[in-house]
């Protein structure tokens, strides 16, 4: 099997190295990964401009390339042809902060997976809840060696087309972990605020900043498992049709007099 890793954090990422090394017994491992971090930069396809990919070597002596798009670019230029031989999986991370509930429209380790999943390739992305406030120290190899059994289980068992893998791993030594629990997005709640500036000339600028997010550790979601130090595997769908509201909206007067 040939697993393309890929990140939001830069190819020197801890993460990466430790998600690399995980997967390598399944065969062969290529890294394209950001040449800088990328953190909450959403599903960017680069169009404007050309894309630079240039060889660079991890910090255990192993080949990988590195580029100055964004992570779904990464994705697209291996599978667009970057790489010779044919991908059979995309992982993504290992993120150093969970992505849970409406994180993951902003998070750029879940949408290299969601390119993936676009390319019809099962994809994974991985994330560890770390908190800036946390421990010190960040358990990335528990978290990869959990994405290696549930890359594991995907090679066995197949996921449904346009379907993702959203993992979340509590930053935990792993005999502390209880282990794997499939969930439903959460919900996240913000709290940002706008910071307004002014710079040494005058002029305006703005900052948007607040208190760390938190979220409901309501059963069944991927909060809930994290709260309860559970593997969070939540499958995620391309498809974001409303469903339930389609036949209330076609029957809304679309003629209005305005």
């Amino acid at each position: 099997m040939h697993i393309l890793v890929t990140n939001d954090d830069g190819v020197n990422a801890p993460g990466l190295l430790a998600l690399a090394q995980a997967l390598r017994p399944f065969g062969k491992i290529s890294v394209l990964a950001p040449d800088r971090n990328w953190s909450a930069s959403g599903h960017v396809k680069t169009l404007h401009r050309p894309l630079r990919v240039k060889e660079t070597t991890l910090s255990d002596g192993t080949s990988a390339l590195a580029t100055d798009g964004a992570p779904s670019d990464c994705v697209a230029l291996a599978l667009l042809g970057i790489l010779q031989d044919p991908v059979d999986m995309v992982v993504s991370g290992v993120n150093p902060g969970a992505n849970v509930g409406h994180d993951v429209t902003y998070s750029g380790t879940v949408t290299a997976a969601m390119e993936g999943a676009i390319w019809g390739l099962p994809s994974l992305a991985v994330s560890l809840d770390r908190k800036d406030d946390g421990p010190s120290l960040s358990y990335y190899d528990v978290a990869a060696k959990k994405t290696a059994q549930i890359v594991a289980a995907v090679q066995k068992n197949g996921l449904p087309p346009n379907v993702l893998l959203n993992i979340n791993v509590p930053n935990l030594p792993e005999s502390e972990i209880q282990g794997s629990m499939v969930t439903r997005l959460g919900l996240r709640i913000y709290r940002d605020v706008l910071v307004s500036r002014e710079d040494p000339r005058g002029h305006p600028y703005y900052w948007i900043g607040g208190d760390a997010p938190t979220g409901v550790p309501d059963e069944g979601t991927d909060f809930g498992a994290l709260a309860g130090n559970y593997v969070s595997i939540c499958p995620l769908q391309l498809d974001l049709t409303a469903y339930r509201c389609l036949e209330t909206i076609r029957g809304w007067d679309w003629a209005v007099d305005v």
